[in-house]
């Protein structure tokens, strides 16, 4: 296993310095490296550059109706021309009924209507079922047919979408699909996105008409037949409503270009545009034969100008005037030149981040990966010497790796990838530790210093393989059910667990290799005088299972009755609701600030300090109404409190609505479910039953006790949250794995001691590794706790909570289940009362 051949090193070498030269873009200011060197890097996500994320919802009800009331017009235009007249055409809930004098009618109108419940094209299901009726017949909206509408709308709608926010002049916008009906808009830069959100909320659908003009008719009276009072948003013409004729005379659509511009004459601004030639000839004709009257242009069900008809316009262009500023002018520009939107959109999830705090974050995350990057490397070097050092040589390539694979990937770093980069640190030392304490157990027992390398790569393999394996499962369910920042979390920690188990066994094992071949070593010395357990430690751990298992259910049903009262404190991913974060000229006056809030949100409203005098947190409640409510809410409160305090700067807007924070709910809990079953399907595998259910029925109680630390401490639970407890359900089944796994080694070297003794064994001579690897975790996270922002902060109390639990579940709880279930099972001969004897056939460990 130490016998690198000149190649093998070439290889590994090279590995490790193209890491290195692929991480470097992502850590040097940009234009420092040459023009010829790879240039791919690392994205900063919104939550460390600032910027506006928005999740918009397309407007299923409005598919369906515009999709009902278009079968209906196309039903009378075919039956028109198939000479069938119906009674009536109506609408109602997913069917379209058109009615008939007499029955005799039906058969021929359901030939007829054909092409609208027919196949839509080969292989696909028709729009509508038809079926007949007396004096009738229904169509009705099949459930796949709405859905190939719909997926033709969301299509539609995003390709609008990102012209708008093309045209809008932002620098690199994101913008996809996210599931069946909605679109995710990522805004790099754009901290108050109200502007883009304007242009995103309008359908933008233009349309002319004929105005009535009768002198006899008020804006309270009825509309005759074929016409429609219209909202007049032209201020300048005084507002009211306006008569129109129903009949579009000229579409929108046939736009091909919108430009702002100020009037020569009036000074005042204008938007000029310009129709195709289909648009041209038709608007030429309808302006030919109305001079003199008003012509109305519509836009999404108001009238935005209805200038007088004066003369002919034959070119294709025209004009739209009103009280425009320039910047209403250019929006209504974009909207124009972009295109109609097939259906409105809701924005149903939304988070800003300006960029000072997004520096912020940045400067406190730098600092807690030094911090703690430096106290690892501390712990290793004084707790095991020279393996120690060169573990630390491992770790520095594992961060290098890591980075590097991020920057190849061009994956965006979020603040919970910071925190993954830490805690990757942490985890990273414990394949070094099962390394340095097993070799140092094997130079123990007398073996010699080659004898006890060889023994403690190869043995700690196993045991390395299944530890990282178990938490690479969890990583990869979060980033299937999680979104956004949470994605960036379970990225970085599974580039950082492939890595590390590259670094540890692979290059740690190269250095020593080479240090070994040069130096020869009689005696091999592994640490120093700072031990995490004394040699030779022999506590019966079993003695105290009873009491163990006892306290550790009485803590669990303790916390599922804090879980029920007084409960968790739902975050805003969970619950819903508007988080504003404001920094003021001058130190905050709460109570001020708190009435002028309670006048503007219903619910409840929780107003704090956050970090300096000047620094004010603004929790509400989920608005009542539409995710439209929620919007507006959003927008007076943001003015209120500039009104209140000119010069302030709005730092972070979250509003997360009713049906997201639903389904991040479900997501979250999945996930967990998820975790739990992969866990005994993959120890199960790897172990027997036994091993599998102690492990994970362990891993669940920490979970309660988690649950339990999440309502007494009042700390959000959220999305975030979700990420911590996914984390310690990693690490509580590494350290069972470890455990296990010298279980399973002991079961085959002395085969007939008994199985309560084996365990003691078993957990006494892993003790070292388990205290080393939670010191290690906890050096990691502690920076984190004490100098990241308030989220990140949380997180990591959580996490250094979890690290204390599991390492006590894994002694205490874990290995007394395994005992419950194993005793009868795991042993192939007779137990006996007193002592074991050591097997002499050979027998390897598994790990």
């Amino acid at each position: 296993m130490l016998n690198f051949s000149p190649l093998r090193t070439a290889v590994v070498t090279a590995i490790c310095l193209l890491g290195v030269i692929f991480s470097l873009p992502s850590l040097l200011p940009a234009g420092t490296l040459p023009a010829w060197l790879p240039y791919r890097h690392i994205n900063l996500g919104l939550d460390l550059q600032g910027g506006s994320y928005l999740l918009l919802q397309v407007d299923a009800d409005t598919v369906r109706k515009e999709t009902l009331s278009s079968a209906g017009d196309q039903a009378r235009a075919l039956l028109r021309d198939a000479g069938i007249r119906p009674t009536g055409v109506t609408a109602d809930a997913d069917t379209v009924t058109v009615s008939f004098a007499d029955d005799a009618q039906v058969s021929p109108a359901v030939a007829a209507l054909r092409p609208l419940w027919g196949p839509i094209g080969p292989g696909q299901p028709g729009e509508f079922d038809a079926a007949e009726a007396p004096r009738a017949v229904r169509l009705t909206l099949t459930e796949g047919g709405f859905q190939a509408k719909m997926d033709r709308v969301v299509q539609q709608s995003l390709e609008i979408v990102r012209r708008r926010i093309d045209e809008t002049g932002v620098n690199e916008p994101i913008v996809a699909r996210q599931g069946s009906g909605r679109i995710l808009v990522q805004l790099p830069g754009v901290s108050d996105p109200g502007r883009i959100k304007r242009l995103l909320g309008q359908t933008a659908k233009m349309t002319f008409h004929l105005v009535v003009d009768d002198a006899t008719l008020n804006p309270g009276s009825p509309p005759p037949p074929g016409t429609e009072w219209l909202p007049n948003a032209d201020r300048g013409a005084g507002g009211g409503r306006v008569l129109v004729r129903k009949r579009v005379e000229v579409d929108g659509a046939t736009l091909v270009d919108a430009q702002p511009s100020a009037d020569s004459r009036t000074g005042q601004w204008v938007v000029n545009f310009r129709f195709d030639s289909i648009g041209a000839r038709r608007f030429g004709d309808i302006t030919k034969d109305n001079v003199g009257r008003l012509f109305a242009i519509v836009l999404d069900g108001r009238v935005i100008s209805a200038p007088r008809i004066n003369e002919p316009i034959l070119g294709g262009r025209g004009q739209i005037s009103g009280s425009f500023t320039a910047q209403s002018a250019t929006e209504l520009a974009v909207l124009l030149r972009a295109g109609a939107l097939p259906a409105p959109l809701t924005v149903v999830e939304e988070r800003s981040i300006g960029p000072e705090l997004g520096a912020e974050s940045i400067r406190a995350g730098l600092i807690a990966c030094l911090v703690g990057f430096v106290l690892v490397v501390s712990y290793m070097a004084m707790a095991y010497g020279r393996l120690g050092f060169y573990a630390n040589v491992a770790l520095i390539f594992n961060l290098f790796l890591t980075i590097a694979a991020l920057s190849l990937l061009e994956a965006t770093l979020t603040l919970p990838g910071i925190a993954g980069l830490l805690l990757t640190l942490g985890m990273s030392v414990d394949a070094n530790i099962l390394i340095n304490e097993r070799v140092r157990e094997e130079a123990r027992r007398g073996r010699t210093p080659l004898a006890a390398l060889e023994a403690g790569f190869s043995k700690a393999y196993a045991t390395i393989t299944d530890s990282n394996l178990t938490t690479l499962i969890k990583m990869i369910i979060l980033y299937a059910v999680g979104t956004g920042t949470v994605k960036g979390f379970a990225v970085t920690i599974s580039l950082g667990i492939i890595t590390s188990m590259f670094t540890a066994t692979v290059v740690a094992r190269m250095i020593t290799a080479r240090w070994f071949r040069r130096v020869k070593p009689k005696i091999l010395k592994v640490g120093t005088w700072l031990r995490p357990a004394p040699d030779n430690l022999n506590i019966s751990f079993m003695r105290g299972r009873h009491i163990g298992i006892a306290m550790s259910v009485l803590l669990s049903a303790a916390s599922i009755a804090l879980f029920v009262k007084p409960g968790l404190n739902y975050g805003i991913d969970f619950a819903g609701g508007i988080v504003i974060e404001v920094r003021t000229p001058e130190a905050t006056d709460i109570d001020r600030l708190r009435d002028a809030v309670s006048g503007i949100a219903t619910g409840s409203v929780a107003i704090q300090e956050f970090g300096s005098p000047r620094d004010t947190l603004i929790r509400l409640e989920r608005q009542e109404g539409a995710e439209e409510a929620q919007q507006q809410v959003v927008k007076t409160l943001q003015a209120k409190l500039v009104e209140i305090y000119p010069g302030l700067e709005i730092r972070r807007v979250e509003a997360v609505g009713a049906s997201v924070s639903a389904e991040l709910f479900q997501n979250g809990m999945i996930a967990l479910g998820l975790a739990a079953i992969a866990m005994l399907a993959y120890i199960t595998f790897r172990f027997e039953w036994q091993f599998g259910v102690g492990a994970v029925v362990t891993m669940m109680l920490d979970v309660t006790k988690t649950i339990g630390f999440f309502a007494l401490t009042g700390i959000q639970f959220n999305l975030t949250a979700i990420a911590a407890i996914l984390t310690i359900m990693g690490y509580s089944i590494n350290d069972k794995v470890v455990v296990y796994d010298r279980v399973r080694e002991n079961l085959r070297l002395y085969r007939k001691m008994p199985l309560r003794e084996l365990i003691d064994r078993s957990i006494n001579e892993t003790m070292g590794r388990t205290i080393s690897t939670s010191i290690a975790i906890f050096l990691a996270t502690l920076p984190l706790a004490l100098f990241a922002g308030e989220g990140l902060r949380e997180f990591a109390w959580v996490l250094l909570f979890g690290v204390v639990l599991a390492t006590s579940s894994s002694i205490f709880i874990a290995a007394p289940i395994l005992l419950y279930l194993g005793e009868k099972r795991l042993r192939r001969g007779p137990a006996e009362d007193a002592g074991g004897t050591q097997v002499a056939d050979g027998a390897k460990s598994a790990g």
